[in-house]
C-alpha cells in the first residue's frame, strides 16, 4: 500500500514527500505520508488520482476529508494515512514535527516524587 501511495504522489509531482513510520506510536495506521502540492488544484488532483488508484487495486472504504477546499486533504486507507497540503498550510500545522518526535515518557509510580 505504501509503495502505491508513494508512486502515485511521485507521478503527480508531489513536493517534499515525507513518510513517517507509526509503529509503536499509534495503532491508527502503519504509516503516515505527508506531501505538498503547489496549489489547491494540484492537491485536489493528487487526492483524486490516489483515490482512483486505490480503488483500482481493490482498496475499499478510503475516507477522504477536505476535498472541497483542497488546502489540506486527508486520505485514510486504513494502513496508510495521507496528508496532502498546500505549502503554507503544511507549515502552519507542522505534522512532521508532531509525529516524528518520540512520544514523551509518562511518569510512572516509581518516577513520581512527592514533596512533603
Amino acid at each position: 500500500m505504501l509503495a502505491l501511495v508513494q508512486q502515485s504522489l511521485n507521478d503527480d509531482k508531489a513536493q517534499d514527500v515525507v513518510v513517517i513510520d507509526l509503529n509503536g506510536k499509534t495503532s491508527i495506521a502503519d504509516f503516515m505520508v505527508i506531501a505538498s502540492g503547489t496549489s489547491q488544484r494540484q492537491v485536489g488532483a493528487m487526492a483524486d488520482h490516489l483515490r482512483e488508484k486505490l480503488k483500482t487495486k481493490g482498496v475499499a472504504g478510503v475516507a477522504v476529508e477536505g476535498a472541497t477546499q483542497c488546502d489540506w486533504v486527508l486520505l485514510d486507507t486504513h494502513d496508510v494515512i495521507v496528508h496532502l497540503f498546500r505549502p503554507e498550510v503544511r507549515e502552519f500545522y507542522n505534522l512532521e514535527k508532531m509525529w516524528s518526535e518520540p512520544a514523551a515518557a509518562r511518569p510512572t509510580e516509581s518516577t513520581v516524587q512527592i514533596n512533603a
